[in-house]
């Protein structure tokens, strides 16, 4: 029984893992909504700390991290890499290691974030009807907003300064551009993390590694 739980967990991990170097590194990673672009490369670590555990999306997470770091070293979509690398610099801009905080912690804890919010809800709300869409939902909706906030406060935090000279702004309008970005990207991304684990952990989560007491209810 370990050997097929194990064998199962490996296989789910793995397309998942697959799943997310597809968003990571091609076009299919970003969705246009009207004028805005949705980054989905968050929607596979939430669905991996949902499915197979708290550990399983911060590994994940990692990957998510990684994943960005090496795009912003060899291939930096825009002059912000440096926030993400501290082997990139733009003039006498350059990030530092303070970069790869950035980088990883934030997307780390988008695993830990979804995993332990759903356990809590899920445990909150056994044999509820709502444990059906609001363990998945809010798990999927914190754990993006995790990493959007984090990465913003982070970028403003400890690279404010050279972060607006870089594209040519004010610091003083910085803020409240960073503001903007998470009310319109980040509440968009944070709506589609939570539709999503709805929509694919409910009814695939009799088949994790990992059910949980409501979803055990739910079968009976």
């Amino acid at each position: 029984m370990k050997t097929n739980k194990r064998i199962l967990f490996l296989a789910q991990f793995s397309m998942l893992l697959a799943i997310e170097l597809v968003v990571c590194f091609t076009p299919l990673g970003s969705l246009p909504i009207g004028p805005l672009v949705a980054t989905l490369s968050g929607v596979p670590v939430i669905i991996t700390a949902i499915m197979l555990g708290t550990k399983a999306g911060a590994s994940m997470g990692f990957v998510f991290g990684l994943s960005s770091f090496l795009k912003n070293t060899f291939m930096p979509p825009s002059p912000a890499a440096f926030v993400f690398t501290p082997f990139y610099s733009i003039g006498d801009i350059s990030g530092n290691l303070w970069s790869l905080v950035i980088c990883f912690v934030p997307r780390i804890l988008v695993g830990v974030t979804a995993g332990i919010v759903f356990q809590l809800l899920s445990r909150h709300l056994e044999g509820k009807k709502s444990a059906k869409v609001i363990p998945f939902a809010v798990s999927g909706v914190l754990a993006s907003l995790t990493n959007t906030i984090l990465v913003l406060g982070g970028i403003y935090v400890f690279f404010g300064r050279t972060y607006a000279a870089a594209f040519g702004m004010s610091y003083e309008l910085l803020l409240g551009a960073l503001g903007a970005v998470i009310a319109t990207n980040g509440l968009l991304e944070a709506v589609i993390g939570g539709v999503a684990a709805a929509a694919v952990c409910y009814p695939l989560r009799r088949y994790s590694v990992l059910p949980t007491r409501n979803m055990q209810h739910n079968r009976m």
